[in-house]
């Protein structure tokens, strides 16, 4: 199911933080701190009928463009593309991606304007893999959620890091890492708390 990259000169164009991208981005911040957490939730959740996500997967090379969700439904074709782009890349074991998480990278393009494939550093990883990064990494969780399908650490291009971790916060619909000497940002569906 891959699909051809986007056209770069309209991401470039629509990506940049410019200094009215960046006070909207701070008052979607503002505002939703302000809401309570039950419909702030509600508000993520809330959707267009078809529901899309591009992926770069930075280990592999692969690309994919999928509709995930339509009429109602996921599409269960198009969840097996991205479980497989989504893959541990060591391993090559597949393994379901959490429904909450796709839809929460789907609020998070949105927000960021809808453009460019997220460039994914790790989706899913088997207990083996994570066991040995987290031997070798004391920043590796010995209970990761990535083992669970319900995390992803990514990055924008086009879009700083640092923003890309600012919007998920503001979200407020799980767990948000900003590594900046590495450069991703982990997002999962688990509890909410920054680091």
């Amino acid at each position: 199911m891959p699909i051809a990259e986007p056209p770069t000169e309209h991401c470039r164009s629509a990506v940049p933080i410019h200094r009215r991208r960046f006070l909207r981005l701070g008052l979607l911040a503002a505002s939703a701190c302000l809401l309570p957490n039950p419909l702030s939730a509600a508000l993520q959740k809330a959707s267009p009928s078809e529901r899309r996500l591009s992926f770069f997967n930075t280990h592999t090379g692969e690309r994919l463009d999928a509709c995930y969700f339509r009429t109602g439904d996921y599409d269960p074709k198009a969840l097996g593309a991205i479980y497989h782009i989504l893959r541990d890349h060591r391993s090559g074991e597949v393994h379901p991606i959490d429904g909450e998480l796709l839809d929460l990278l789907h609020t998070l393009s949105q927000r960021l304007g809808g453009c460019g494939p997220f460039h994914v550093i790790s989706g899913f990883r088997s207990a083996a893999t994570n066991a040995v990064l987290h031997r070798c990494n004391r920043g590796v969780a010995s209970q990761s959620l990535h083992v669970h399908g319900k995390a992803i650490d990514i990055r924008v291009p086009g879009v700083r890091t640092s923003d890309v971790g600012a919007l998920a916060r503001s979200l407020a619909a799980g767990g948000v890492g900003y590594y900046s000497k590495s450069d991703f940002v982990h997002i999962d569906v688990g509890r909410v708390r920054a680091w």
